[in-house]
């Protein structure tokens, strides 16, 4: 047996991951084939057909250009269902998703999601041991992509404030904008945990945080977090009784 090939069967009986069918790109070249992530190494296994041969090459983190992994079925129907208000029975997919791609693209994004379902479950436990398996395997996730929104707000929930804080600095600091952006709402969202059901402490979110996002981060890649900064300041304007202020933000965000 080709010892490549052989190599590349050890390596996936002891992964915990399904490999998964994509394209990765690093210095070395560009392969197209079944894509394992093998934890142990911090490398991604690519094995594919060169003829009639099977074949594999190893591609470390370090050096990856790109990967590019089809959308996991059943994606968008438990996103939806996170959006509608269903998480708990998109709680199972999520999860599933989150195993199989681990570093593998769709892990985050599907760990975003179901972080959110824990939360609204009020199960802030679960959903800090979700993020923490995922960041575990890229500690940047923490501060920045799609899982680091929701991670926050989990450690809002559990009164994590200094992990909250080191996650915002390294956040603001990294000259991502929608990662900055994020950060300045999640501001926000810390004024009105720590200060009360106060008129004081719903200017101090609007000025000093949601305002802001909406001003400062007119970029195409921020609407996102734009609108949900209109929406919390549309929630802050009705709390100090400025009910047409509100509605124009939300009308804002609609419109986005």
């Amino acid at each position: 047996m080709n010892k490549l090939v052989a190599a590349a069967m050890v390596a996936l009986a002891a992964s915990s991951t399904w490999a998964i069918q994509g394209t990765i790109k690093c210095e070395k070249g560009q392969w197209s084939g079944d894509i394992t992530w093998m934890a142990s190494k911090k490398t991604y296994l690519v094995a594919y057909k060169k003829g009639k041969t099977d074949v594999s090459a190893e591609c470390p983190l370090a050096d990856v250009e790109s990967l590019e992994i089809p959308k996991p079925a059943g994606f968008d129907k438990a996103v939806e269902m996170v959006r509608r208000g269903q998480g708990s029975a998109a709680i199972g997919t999520l999860a599933k998703i989150v195993n199989d791609y681990k570093m593998l693209s769709w892990d985050k994004p599907a760990g975003r999601y179901l972080v959110e379902a824990y939360l609204a479950a009020n199960n802030p436990q679960k959903a800090f041991d979700t993020a923490q398996g995922i960041i575990k395997g890229d500690s940047d996730a923490a501060w920045t992509g799609d899982l680091a929104p929701a991670y926050w707000q989990t450690l809002l929930k559990l009164g994590q404030n200094q992990r909250l804080e080191n996650c915002l600095r390294k956040a603001t600091s990294s000259g991502d904008r929608p990662t900055s952006a994020e950060a300045l709402l999640m501001r926000g969202d810390m004024i009105l945990a720590a200060g009360g059901d106060l008129p004081d402490t719903y200017r101090k979110a609007l000025v000093d945080a949601y305002l802001r996002v909406v001003l400062m981060y007119p970029d195409e890649n921020c609407k996102a977090v734009r609108a949900d900064a209109m929406q919390k300041a549309a929630g802050c304007f009705d709390k100090i009784g400025m009910a047409s202020r509100a509605e124009q933000m939300r009308s804002q965000a609609k419109a986005l």
